[in-house]
């Protein structure tokens, strides 16, 4: 499996972003996507998830009401929606899969494979 996330960029407070996650190689029906970000002298945090199953998604309480997932199966692509972005939200943003298909609790050890990372910088 490979991914590469796209979309990163230098944008200002309140604006919004969409970031792409490309998956290749994926050869089962049921599997997740989750988000992650890592801001300088930070240690890795959870962001988002969505499930291949049902769709089913899950988002940190610091982005809830803010940030959106989705996924065009077709084109196995997953979109990560940023609006009303903050300064805090400046981090670089990797995409990540689990064989895993449900988002609930999932955390940083339970994917497997990652990509290489985009970075989103908020400020003014």
């Amino acid at each position: 499996v490979q991914l590469q996330a796209s979309g990163g960029g230098l944008v200002q407070p309140g604006s919004s972003l969409r970031l792409s996650c490309a998956a290749s190689g994926i050869t089962r029906d049921y599997y997740a996507i989750g988000w992650f970000r890592q801001a300088p002298g930070k240690e890795r945090e959870y962001v988002s998830c969505i499930s291949s199953r049902d769709g089913n998604t899950a988002f940190a309480d610091s982005v809830k009401g803010r940030f959106s997932i989705s996924r065009d199966s077709a084109k196995n692509m997953v979109y990560l929606q940023m609006n009303s972005l903050k300064p805090a939200d400046t981090a670089v943003y990797y995409c990540a899969f689990t064989t895993l298909y449900y988002c609930s609790g999932l955390k940083s050890p339970d994917f497997g494979r990652w990509g290489q990372g985009t970075q989103v910088t908020v400020s003014s």
